[in-house]
């Protein structure tokens, strides 16, 4: 298990968000937990000097490319970056130093995976720079992707088959459980199973992390395959319940 830090952007400010409350069409109903003055550079700064390798910069809808820029250039080849990233505009992320490009939203069309929308992707960066962010919530007993900041049901599940067809297409998974993302009530313990079972590539799993007990318990039931990442828990994101330096020594340890 590898501690995977973050750093997500809305309004141009590093922030931590509750998910479920993301909407274009309502903005004043998102609900922040947390945001700082503190620079996107100044947390990058901080994961380079741990050489946390493999966290992700989340651009949560416009106004932030300059600070993602920022961040980018202070830990180069050591960040990914998601949020409005597209066949045309994927490579100059990766120019400006991002490690991968994190798509979801770009690849479906009409609720399905977009297959040749996939394959323009796969083009601009190649299959090696690529992550696909299937962040999901449950419905009817099941997980179904969502897209346009996890508003919109897809109808696409995440199922055995599922990952491993779209594993062809990428270098990882990016799995937000959206429905407890940002309030730190505790792991989507079913969805850590099925995705430890049947992920054929390496997979970060987010959502509810509250402390250390919630880190074991994914490396248990996950058995050590899921890489983790923790945004609202943590002390540097204004949480009370798990400290940066415990969460980066926990997965050192393993």
């Amino acid at each position: 298990m590898k501690f995977r830090p973050c750093i997500d952007l809305h309004n141009g400010q590093v922030k931590q968000i509750v998910g479920s409350t993301l909407n274009d069409d309502c903005p004043a109903d998102v609900k922040t937990n947390f945001e700082t003055d503190k620079s996107s550079a100044w947390f990058a700064d901080l994961y380079r000097s741990d050489n946390l390798v493999g966290g992700h910069i989340i651009k949560l809808g416009p106004g932030n490319d300059s600070a993602a820029k920022e961040a980018l250039s202070t830990w180069p080849e050591g960040m990914q970056i998601g949020g409005g990233i597209t066949a045309e505009n994927a490579g100059e992320w990766i120019d400006r130093g991002a490690s991968h490009v994190i798509v979801t939203s770009y690849v479906f069309t009409d609720g399905r995976v977009d297959e040749r929308r996939l394959e323009k992707l796969v083009k601009a960066v190649g299959r090696k720079s690529l992550v696909l962010d299937l962040s999901c919530r449950k419905r009817d007993g099941n997980y179904y992707i969502v897209t346009d900041r996890w508003q919109n049901f897809t109808d696409v599940s995440i199922t055995p088959e599922l990952l491993e067809r779209l594993s062809e297409s990428c270098d990882e998974f990016l799995i937000h459980a959206a429905d407890v993302e940002g309030k730190c009530n505790g792991v989507e313990i079913e969805l850590v199973k099925k995705l430890s079972d049947c992920c054929p590539i390496p997979a970060t799993y987010a959502g509810g992390i509250r402390d250390i007990a919630d880190m074991q318990l994914i490396k248990d039931v996950g058995k050590n395959r899921l890489d983790v990442t923790i945004g609202s828990g943590l002390d540097i994101f204004g949480g009370t319940t798990i400290s940066y330096r415990d969460a980066v020594f926990f997965c050192r340890k393993m």
